[in-house]
C-alpha cells in the first residue's frame, strides 16, 4: 500500500483542504497554548465517542473482511492484517485510558458534551466505509484517519512555545496530549496492484477523510453552546 499513500498524500488539488484539516484555528490556537479549558474538553469528550465506540466497531468490520480461504500466498498477508487491526483495537483501549486520565490530571470536564454534527458525520462514514466497502478500501481509511491526525498534532508540537513553570492546567494538557500524538504509526502494507477504478475509489476516500478531520475540530466559542448541562 506504500505507493498508494504517497500518490494520495502528493495530490497538490487536495493541499489547501489538507492544510485547513492540519492546521485548523483550533489547533493553531492549541500549539500557541490559547486554547481555552472548554474547547479543550468538548474536543475531548468527542474523540471519546470516536474512540471509544466508533473506531472499535470500523475495526471488527474491517476484521471480518480479512478471507480465510485463497491462495497460499495471501494467507501471510491476511494474518499480517489481522495482526494489525488487532493492534489497533488494544491501542485505543489505551488511547480512551490515556485522554480520560489527561483529562482527570489537569481537572477538564469531558463529560456532559452533545455529540456534534461533525462528530456523528465522522462516525457515520467509518460505518459506512467498514460496511460497504472493500478490506483494501477501508485499510486507506483508517491510514488516512491516522495520517492526517499525526499530522495534526505534528503542527501543534511546531507552534508550542518553550515550557514555563508558570503554565496552566490546559497548557499542561496540550503538552501530555501533543506528546502521546506525534509518534508515527506503522500501518499495513498490502502489496496489490490497483485497478484505475480502485486508484479512484481510495482518492474519494482520502478527500473524504481530509474534509471529515476538518470538520471535526471546534470552532471557537462552541463549547458554550454544546454543554448538555446547560440545558
Amino acid at each position: 500500500m506504500h505507493h498508494i499513500t504517497h500518490h494520495l498524500k502528493d495530490q497538490s488539488n487536495l493541499k489547501p483542504y489538507y492544510n485547513a484539516a492540519t492546521q485548523h484555528e483550533f489547533l493553531t490556537a492549541a500549539g500557541t497554548l490559547s486554547l481555552s479549558p472548554g474547547r479543550l474538553a468538548l474536543w475531548l469528550g468527542q474523540d471519546r465517542i470516536y474512540a471509544a465506540h466508533a473506531y472499535p466497531r470500523f475495526i471488527g468490520l474491517l476484521i471480518s473482511k480479512i478471507p480465510f480461504d485463497g491462495p497460499a500466498a495471501e494467507e501471510e498477508l491476511n494474518r499480517e492484517t489481522l495482526a494489525l487491526l488487532i493492534i489497533c483495537l488494544e491501542g485505543v483501549i489505551r488511547e480512551v485510558a490515556f485522554f480520560e486520565g489527561v483529562a482527570k490530571e489537569w481537572n477538564l470536564d469531558i463529560n456532559g458534551w452533545i455529540e456534534r454534527k461533525g462528530t456523528r458525520d465522522y462516525t457515520a462514514e467509518m460505518a459506512r466505509v467498514a460496511s460497504v466497502g472493500s478490506l483494501e478500501e477501508g485499510l486507506v481509511f483508517l491510514w488516512a484517519m491516522e495520517q492526517v491526525y499525526l499530522d495534526a498534532w505534528k503542527y501543534v508540537k511546531s507552534l508550542l512555545p518553550p515550557q514555563s513553570d508558570s503554565e496552566d492546567d490546559t497548557a499542561n494538557a496540550i503538552r501530555q496530549l501533543t506528546n502521546n500524538w506525534t509518534t508515527p504509526e506503522h500501518f499495513a502494507r498490502r502489496h496489490h496492484g490497483h485497478s484505475h477504478s480502485a486508484v479512484r475509489a481510495m482518492e474519494s476516500i482520502w478527500a473524504r477523510v481530509v474534509e471529515l478531520e476538518e470538520m471535526f475540530w471546534p470552532e471557537d466559542g462552541e463549547d458554550t453552546r454544546s454543554s448538555s448541562k446547560a440545558s
